[in-house]
């Protein structure tokens, strides 16, 4: 039994995965619209985890100017991982929602505002009383552009938090490894079970880029 589910796993440790991807419906369960490429033109993407994926990625949805949303694990060694496999901590994934955007309607700065407050990202490899790995703060970019706007409202961030008394900012800043799809009863899950766990809280910060300002 893996017992030390808040250490990630080496390449070596990990468990192996399978070639062949989970099989979704690609439809997305509020909306109806894709949430496998290929994407209108012009849609966007962006890579955000921030602790239990089915309340993060129903806070992504409600947004206006997303075209669609989907769940999945990402920043690990194990493709094609399960979402048991991923709960043991040997997978080194964490879990992700995959936010395909209007870059016209919402910008990045917008979907990072909405990211920062909806969690608190000072936990390290958890969120609220949710412990292991696959709940540690990360924001996977696409592009330099989105990097650089990353780190720029991690660091604008981390001092309001400091100055409301909370600890160093945690959140992980990389380049977008591949994403690999969770099971379909994961995606969309809240719409499919409204009353479902909901463990997404933020800290009551305000974050000073995107939306408001």
């Amino acid at each position: 039994m893996w017992l030390k589910k808040v250490e990630m796993p080496t390449p070596d440790t990990a468990i192996r995965g399978r070639e062949n991807p989970i099989q979704i419906s690609g439809i997305h369960y509020v909306n109806g619209n894709t949430i496998v490429p290929p994407f209108p033109e012009g849609v966007e993407l962006a890579y955000f985890g921030m602790g239990c994926f089915w309340g993060a990625e129903r806070i992504f949805w409600q947004t206006p100017g997303v075209f669609s949303t989907a769940v999945g694990y990402q920043g690990g060694f194990t493709p094609n991982a399960t979402y048991e496999e991923v709960c043991t901590g040997r997978t080194g994934h964490t879990e992700i929602v995959m936010v395909a955007y209007d870059p016209e309607r919402v910008s990045y700065d917008d979907l990072l505002r909405v990211f920062w407050e909806g969690h608190d990202p000072t936990q390290g490899m958890k969120q609220g009383n949710d412990v292991g790995t696959q709940y540690r703060s990360a924001v996977y970019t696409v592009n330099a552009a989105q990097r650089a706007a990353a780190v720029a409202a991690r660091d604008r961030y981390s001092r309001e938090l400091t100055n409301a008394g909370y600890g160093p900012v945690t959140t992980e800043i990389e380049q977008a490894p591949k994403f690999y799809y969770a099971e379909e009863y994961h995606q969309q899950f809240l719409a499919k079970n409204p009353n479902g766990y909901c463990g997404i809280g933020g800290t009551g910060v305000a974050c000073p880029i995107g939306l408001a300002t």
